[in-house]
């Protein structure tokens, strides 16, 4: 007989982790390896396991006998029967079964034997700057759970190939007795014959393997809408996985990446951008052309300006992904000095500080500076 694992590794939680923690976990495992979810021939002995660990040390009492004598505590030397192949999902009433209905949105026999919504999927695209502005439509392709088209969802060649389980007699569950150091108790499991759907097939059909879903790669027009931002998502209902037994598909996720811009940068509605302007400019004055997103327009910068002065734009912005006015363009203009100059600009230049008044904010600023070095 093969030894039994460690209960806190089976649930991926440490001995100290609170009983919150390990509720948690044990949610995350068993939407992971439940058999009705999870297709693969190991997954029922796994859900098992799990089950087996979270029934011992999901109760306190039970926990603190682990703690101290391990396995040993409910062998059959402690007046137990073992605990190695029973189904604890409904067997403390409020328990177990309840943490089901969180999880699957109801009790676990109507999910297993009634319609199921279809997962949702999620997926990213990537834009330019300009087509987040002013929006994209764009071609996506996503591999996704669909309705088998052979059968219609059947699961069998024929509808008359549709059978009722003999063993759960349509209900997909059935009821298992077991023994527990508390006594004999009755537990429920998915139907081992059907898998919880509650029917057979005397042949399946040949496309979905009995599934009534197949597995396509589906091509997709999606409209990304103009002013979305980096990082906001679309969502285009329906277009998730297929449900289960008629029920409704799931919602695709498609989260939208926005590639930088060169020479523009945006928050929100508005743009933002830097332009270099040469002293003489920022000196005399001067008329620009600045380019936007719908064009050139001109801007007066008047004369005395000074470096990283902000100048707006109004209605050069982009709209909201909801719609309404356009934001504003903001132009930062930023003074270039040469790094080199020739010996008649050099003597220029030094003619014209030799001329030029030390203003009054000059002057208080070197006095600020002076008294705080001294």
């Amino acid at each position: 007989m093969a030894e039994k694992k460690d209960y806190y590794d089976v649930l991926g939680i440490s001995k100290s982790s609170s009983k919150e923690d390990m509720k948690k976990s044990y949610k995350k495992l068993v939407k992971k390896y439940h058999p009705d979810i999870n297709k693969e021939a190991s997954a029922v002995d796994k859900y098992k396991e799990i089950q087996e660990a979270y029934g011992v040390i999901g109760d306190d009492a039970k926990r603190a006998q682990y703690d101290q004598y391990g396995h040993s505590a409910f062998s059959q030397g402690a007046g137990g029967s073992g605990y190695g192949s029973s189904d604890y999902s409904d067997m403390f009433s409020g328990g177990f079964g309840d943490i089901f209905g969180d999880m699957f949105g109801g009790s676990s026999r109507r999910q297993n034997n009634g319609p199921s919504r279809g997962a949702d999927l999620e997926t990213e695209i990537v834009i330019d700057f300009e087509a987040a502005a002013f929006g994209i439509k764009k071609e996506i392709k996503i591999q996704k759970r669909e309705t088998c088209s052979t059968c219609k969802g059947k699961g069998a060649e024929n509808p008359s190939d549709v059978e009722t389980c003999k063993q759960c007699q349509g209900s997909g569950r059935i009821r298992v007795a077991q023994n527990t150091p508390f006594g004999r108790m009755m537990s429920e499991q998915a139907c081992p014959s059907c898998h919880g759907q509650g029917r057979t097939f005397k042949t399946k059909c040949r496309s979905c393997h009995g599934e009534g879903i197949t597995e396509n790669t589906k091509t997709l027009d999606i409209s990304i809408p103009a002013g979305i931002e980096n990082g906001q998502t679309v969502r285009l209902t329906g277009e998730g996985n297929a449900g289960m037994k008629g029920g409704p598909s799931g919602d695709l996720y498609v989260h939208v990446r926005v590639r930088n811009h060169e020479f523009f940068s945006r928050e929100g509605k508005d743009i933002f951008c830097t332009i270099p302007i040469t002293f003489a400019q920022a000196a005399l004055g001067a008329e620009l052309e600045i380019p936007t997103l719908t064009g050139k327009v001109k801007l007066t910068i008047p004369s005395g300006t000074q470096t990283d002065t902000e100048f707006r734009l109004r209605e050069k912005g982009v709209v909201g992904v909801h719609g309404g006015a356009h934001g504003s363009q903001y132009v930062k203009v930023r003074i270039i000095v040469p790094k080199k100059l020739s010996k008649k600009q050099r003597e220029l230049l030094e003619e014209l500080e030799s001329t030029l008044p030390i203003e009054d904010h000059k002057s208080n600023f070197f006095n600020k500076v002076k008294k705080f070095f001294n």
